[in-house]
């Protein structure tokens, strides 16, 4: 495929993003590598570019869009007012806007992939300003661009009945399979020392974001049910957000503060070695548009217990155990059959790899490429 096709990454700023980073990370690296003849500009923000470390830049060439996307107003008008013009600048023929917002103008062709309409779904799920921001720019977004792409068929369904966009206009292009393994991982014994755990301790890892839609609050409440003995470490790495004071006050007035650890954001080595180090991964949130974090910890043969709505339980199919997220002894229940019954886990860590091994990166570009060829005719 012979086009000039510009990535809008003006919303990404480097470690604070979560899964839009690694969709974009991933997603360019193997557009790169599968259409070595397509031609690619990517629009980043001045984090970003300060930041540097990204396949932007380096792989494919940038374009500095002269904002800072921690500043929402900023980032709104970096997207709808410059973008469009740096765009044309440069002579894209397509923008696609990989973050679940892009221009509503432009002298271009227009794609967006959206990836959770959680401002609807779960309106808790976005503090303040970004809110109120995402109910205007997600549909703008969705309307004016010219096809739309959703990581999973149950994305699809929310974008066809709660912003009734015409099927035809929609494709479903699922994601790899999260963030590949590029650290070697921190060893076991200096993983345990930073979180003051002893050896034949237990951990329960989650990776999210800290925000409302995530349940964690119902993740503490079930780990209040498990009595002591039987109750593991639970892990709980992420950029910090304006929830996790209540997380934490949860915690105390649960008496599980002591088997918690709150951890910031993590490095690749580190992170690698939560998860050779961890007994099972949970993932009890209430609304994702895909779910990263389920196929980066089952391809790491972590057994894996994960919320069974929508999604996430498309993803895992049968290889997790599912439960209700709203539903704190459901949630008990599965991390005790993880930590309790060692045949269920191994069956559990080997289902898993297997359904982890589905998705790649590679298949998500071709499907991009799908798309961008559907729109240029």
């Amino acid at each position: 495929m012979r086009a000039h096709v510009g990535l809008n990454l003006v919303y990404l700023v480097p470690g604070e993003t979560g899964g839009m980073e690694t969709y974009a990370r991933e997603l360019v690296e193997a557009l790169v590598a599968v259409a070595p003849e397509l031609r690619l500009t990517a629009f980043v923000n001045r984090e970003a570019a300060q930041a540097g470390g990204g396949p932007w830049g380096e792989l494919v060439p940038a374009v500095t869009v002269p904002v800072l996307a921690r500043n929402r107003l900023q980032w709104v008008r970096g997207e709808q007012h410059l973008l469009p013009r740096l765009a044309t600048q440069a002579g894209v023929a397509l923008v696609h806007s990989l973050g679940s917002t892009g221009p509503g103008w432009g002298r271009f062709r227009r794609v967006s992939t959206i990836h959770d309409l959680h401002y609807r779904t779960v309106p808790q799920a976005h503090f303040g300003v970004r809110g109120l921001g995402m109910r205007v720019l997600v549909p703008l977004s969705a309307r004016r661009a010219h096809r739309v792409i959703a990581d999973s068929q149950a994305m699809r369904e929310e974008l066809l009945t709660l912003l009734r966009l015409p099927a035809h206009k929609v494709d479903v292009v699922p994601l790899g399979l999260g963030g590949r393994r590029r650290d070697e991982p921190m060893p076991a014994a200096e993983v345990r020392e930073r979180l003051h755990v002893d050896p034949d301790e237990r951990l329960l890892l989650t990776v999210s974001a800290k925000r409302p839609h995530k349940n964690l609050t119902t993740l503490l409440d079930a780990m209040a049910l498990l009595a002591p003995e039987e109750r593991p470490v639970l892990v709980l790495p992420g950029y910090p957000t304006e929830h996790e004071a209540e997380l934490r006050e949860r915690a105390a007035t649960l008496g599980v503060s002591g088997q918690t650890r709150f951890l910031g954001w993590v490095g690749g080595s580190e992170l690698e070695g939560l998860y050779a180090s961890a007994s099972c991964f949970v993932f009890p949130s209430l609304s994702e548009g895909f779910g990263l974090p389920v196929l980066e910890a089952m391809s790491r043969g972590v057994p894996v217990a994960c919320s069974g709505v929508g999604a996430v339980a498309e993803v895992v199919g049968e290889a997790a155990l599912r439960f209700d997220p709203r539903s704190p002894r459901e949630i008990a229940d599965a991390v005790r059959r993880l930590v309790g019954d060692p045949a269920e886990a191994e069956r559990l860590r080997a289902a898993g790899r297997e359904r982890a091994a589905r998705f790649t990166w590679e298949e998500t570009a071709r499907g991009t490429l799908a798309t961008y060829r559907r729109v240029l005719g």
